[in-house]
Parts: structure tokens; C-alpha cells; sequence
């Protein structure tokens, strides 16, 4: 039985999930809404969906199994609880949500509603990841002492300029939120929580088209041992530099590196290298700058097998929520930084 599905948000990346989703076997997209209905029409285009009028035509419609939630950050939350209550299953872009409150709230509601919401992350899909995940499990790495994120990217004018939501607070939040969300899970994904974290921000070379930072560094504990850093800009020169965790453990030294988290690019181990690695897939192109990778065929392939009970999700809602809460973790205990 085909997974039938309506995009809520009509933009790059609901394109990703059209096409994901009219390519599996067993799914089916149903309709489309977007509140500049141009946009609802030509994603809707040649795949001959219906064009809901307005959000509660698509929530009302029982063709529809599960609603992927494409829209600005922070709409997620408001959008997905709709979803949920009108008995839809949900799967979020990242973030989950741009708050903690926000993102326990969707929790508790697919609870109460007896629906399932997803989120995507597919950074964990990338192949260096689930090495080093793999190796984590079998305890193979030892005791973790260091965890080093640098996250180098470049974002400029034109990306900003490009929308009426990207660089404010309301709706994207922050650079940790729409940036840096994918390297947050994966921290938290390979190491768990995090505690006594300490940093500082500023709006170095952005402030004409941001509302928050641009530049941060941050150092932190891992509830289950050893120390870690975060350092992150979108203000890289020209074009994106890195991605990377560097992993310092009692029987080896690993970077995940490439800019989007997918080559190993050093390895020294207590004869356990990983090999054979399966080639990664492109990053997201957004034309004038990429983004993370495009693993969105594997979120959706996952999301339908999970609804029919053949596997576990990769993340859940309350993993999303971890994430959401991590992040906040960052902001709360960030000094602001300015130039003289």
C-alpha cells in the first residue's frame, strides 16, 4: 500500500521531496500548498497535483496520509501541529523548530494524537558518519576525550536577499538553526548531550542582512566524558571551506571532513581503518552555493518503511528535540562579541 503524501511549502527543498517521493515504489504524492500559490503551481507542474487553495484544504484531505513540512524554520512548529491534529503523520525539515517550548509542544501533540512525526536529518546517512557510528557502537574508538566541530561556509548578500525570511530571528532563527543544525545532530548523534558550554558570537560581516551572528566559537562537555569545541562562520571568503569533526579517542585520531561531513579525510587507528567506504552523494545545490548532502532519498525510503513497520526511523520526533534543545544550549550561554 503506497504512503501518500502533501508538501506543505513549495521551494527548493520540497522539489527534493517531490521527486523522492513520486520515485519510491510505495509512495504517492497527493497535493501540494504553498501561500504564493506561483510556487504551489510550478512544483506541482508535471507531477499533475492538486494545488490545495489554502492550508486547510490539505489538512482536510483524506487522501493524505503524512504531510512533509517544507516551509520557512519558524512555521515548522504552528504547521506541524496543525498536521497533527488533523490526523496526518509529519515529517519536519530541520530544524524541528527554532525553540525548545515549540518543539516539546509538537512532541506532546503527536503523542496525544497517536501520529508519527519525523525530522530530517540526513547528514546521518552519509557514509563516513555511519563508519564512525558503527565503530562507536562495537567500542572499538575507547574512551572519547576530544570532539572538534569547524564549521567553515560561506553565505553572501544574494543568498539572504533571495527571500523575505532568510536572516531574520522570527523565521530562520539563527545560523545554528539553518547552517549548522546537520553538525549539532551529528554531535549529538555519534556522542550524546552536552554540558557546561561556554562561548561567544557576533555579526562580523553580515550585518546588513542578518538579525543574528554570523561567527561563533563555543567549548563544551560531553555527559559521557571528554571535552569539545564548536567553530563555525558563514563568512568563509567567496565559497564554503569546511565541515568537519575531528574525533580524539583512547584508540584513535578520525576527521570527518570534505564541507559537507562526508570524506574521511585522516584516520589513525588501533588497526581498525575504515575502508570500502560507499561513495557519498552530491551536496545540495542551490545554484550559487551548496549545502549539506542530498540524502533525501534515504529519509523518504526510511520514513515509508517505518510507517509500514519494516524499520526504525533514523530520527524521531524526540531526537529532534534534543537537537532544538542542544542548540538552545549554545545561544543561552553565548557573550556577544562586536568589533571595535
Amino acid at each position: 500500500m503506497s504512503i501518500r503524501f502533501g508538501i506543505i511549502g513549495c521551494g527548493y527543498i520540497a522539489e527534493r521531496h517531490l521527486k523522492h517521493i513520486t520515485d519510491h515504489a510505495d509512495a504517492q504524492a497527493i497535493g501540494v500548498f504553498d501561500v504564493l500559490s506561483e510556487a504551489a503551481h510550478k512544483l506541482a507542474g508535471d507531477y499533475r497535483l492538486r494545488v490545495h487553495p489554502d492550508i486547510d484544504s490539505l489538512l482536510n484531505d483524506s487522501q493524505i496520509d503524512i504531510v512533509s513540512v517544507c516551509t520557512p524554520n519558524g512555521s515548522h512548529a504552528e504547521l506541524s501541529i496543525a498536521a497533527l491534529k488533523a490526523g496526518k503523520h509529519v515529517l519536519v525539515e530541520k530544524p524541528m523548530a527554532i525553540c525548545p517550548n515549540d518543539a516539546r509542544a509538537m512532541v506532546e501533540t503527536a503523542q496525544a494524537c497517536g501520529k508519527q512525526l519525523y525530522v530530517v536529518k540526513q547528514n546521518r546517512y552519509n557514509p563516513p558518519v555511519q563508519a564512525v557510528k558503527q565503530l562507536i557502537e562495537q567500542g572499538k574508538l575507547g574512551q572519547i576525550y576530544a570532539v572538534n566541530l569547524n564549521c567553515y561556509w560561506n553565505r553572501n548578500e544574494e543568498y539572504y536577499k533571495q527571500s523575505n525570511w532568510k536572516g531574520t530571528k522570527a523565521l530562520d532563527g539563527g545560523t545554528l538553526y539553518t547552517q549548522f543544525s546537520h553538525f549539532i545532530d551529528i554531535l549529538y548523534y555519534l556522542f550524546g548531550e552536552i554540558e557546561n558550554v561556554d562561548g561567544r558570537v557576533g555579526n562580523f560581516g553580515h550585518q546588513k542582512w542578518t538579525e543574528f551572528e554570523d561567527t561563533g566559537s563555543f567549548t563544551f562537555c560531553l555527559k559521557q566524558g571528554g571535552i569539545g569545541n564548536l567553530n563555525f562562520t558563514t563568512c568563509a571568503f567567496r565559497e564554503n571551506m569546511e565541515g568537519s569533526i575531528s574525533i580524539f579517542t583512547e584508540n584513535a585520531t578520525l576527521k570527518i571532513g570534505g564541507k559537507y561531513l562526508n570524506t574521511i579525510d585522516f584516520q589513525n587507528t588501533k588497526d581498525f581503518d575504515i575502508k570500502h567506504l560507499p561513495a557519498s552523494g552530491p551536496a545540495n545545490n542551490y545554484g550559487f552555493y551548496q549545502g549539506s548532502m542530498s540524502n533525501h532519498d534515504k529519509v523518504i525510503h526510511n520514513v515509508i518503511e517505518a510507517l509500514h513497520g519494516r524499520e526504525q526511523i533514523m530520527t524521531g520526533a524526540k531526537e529532534g528535540l534534543k537537537v532544538v534543545e542542544m542548540i538552545h544550549q549554545f545561544y543561552k550561554a553565548a557573550k556577544w562579541i562586536n568589533l571595535p
